[in-house]
């Protein structure tokens, strides 16, 4: 008897054994999955996953993941080919809108030198802000595709967000202004200075400015902390929660009858994360606040 219980005993062990190797094998495989699935989505590569084990349950595991890798993969390119003919085509339409504008609004001028009857004057001075407003979203489309571009890269020193953000606010002072909007502003008397593109960060205050003139209820209160977040809240009571998740899609627009190609904010958040920022919109109590900050 006692030779059959160790016989026993002997069997179990070596079924634990077994069974141990079996889990240790199963979870390198796992393991082997994981980092090669991780490699391949984030590089853009063809290649299979391939593993160690013979395990058939593990095998067919890794071949249906190869399936939906190179379902991906082509997903993947077919995006970056669209995305890639859309900024080419964005640039080539804003490139040949650019000339004939000019000369249009050249021409424009001319003719409001010239002798003209007040009529005449009301319908050029008409013909005159379309073309401003046309010629000002041209730009945008052409910048867009600048500033989006993998390729294009910013020269970063040591700036003032202090500074950087008066002369802005100034430069904006009689649109505020013509729009009934006086902005309450919060800047320490502390240098807060970061590793930044000054002409970038302009724009991107800019564009957010802008936007607070487009949509404000008539308030904008701008604020600066010491470390390094800037906060633009305004009073937009006509906005929803649907559409401040929205507001930094390239060409979205919440009302698509005011004069905006909807990059404004696209161009600000790609802007502000090539300079290693964030920037984030929130909507409480009817009061809308983009948040950026530089770290």
């Amino acid at each position: 008897m006692n030779g059959w219980i160790w016989l026993i005993i002997i069997g179990f062990i070596v079924a634990i054994m077994i069974l141990l190797l079996k889990i240790y094998f199963l979870k390198k495989s796992a393991k082997e999955i994981k980092k090669a699935f991780i490699e391949k989505t984030e590089q853009n590569t063809n290649t299979l996953i391939t593993i160690s084990s013979h395990d058939t349950d593990m095998k067919e595991l890794a071949a249906t993941i190869n399936a939906q890798l190179h379902i991906f993969n082509q997903n993947r390119q077919k995006f970056e080919h669209g995305d890639l003919e859309l900024k080419e085509a964005i640039t080539n339409i804003s490139h040949d809108l650019r000339t004939p504008l000019t000369a249009i609004y050249g021409y424009l001028k001319l003719l409001q030198n010239g002798g003209c009857s007040e009529t005449e004057k009301t319908y050029l001075s008409a013909i005159e802000d379309r073309t401003k407003a046309l010629k000002q979203l041209t730009e945008e489309l052409f910048h867009y595709t600048i500033v989006s571009s993998d390729t294009e890269e910013l020269s970063l020193e040591k700036i003032s967000i202090n500074g950087v953000l008066e002369d802005s606010i100034s430069s904006y002072y009689v649109v505020l202004k013509q729009h009934n909007i006086i902005p309450q502003i919060s800047i320490p008397d502390k240098k807060v200075e970061r590793m930044l593109n000054e002409n970038a960060l302009s724009r991107v205050i800019g564009n957010i400015i802008s936007n607070a003139i487009r949509y404000s209820d008539g308030d904008l209160i701008i604020s600066l902390s010491a470390d390094g977040t800037l906060s633009f809240s305004n009073h937009a009571a006509e906005l929803t929660e649907i559409q401040i998740g929205r507001l930094f899609d390239r060409f979205y627009t919440v009302n698509s009858a005011r004069k905006s190609t909807g990059l404004g904010l696209s161009i600000a958040k790609t802007l502000t994360e090539k300079m290693g920022g964030t920037i984030t919109a929130s909507y409480c109590d009817n009061i809308l606040t983009i948040c950026i900050k530089f770290y």
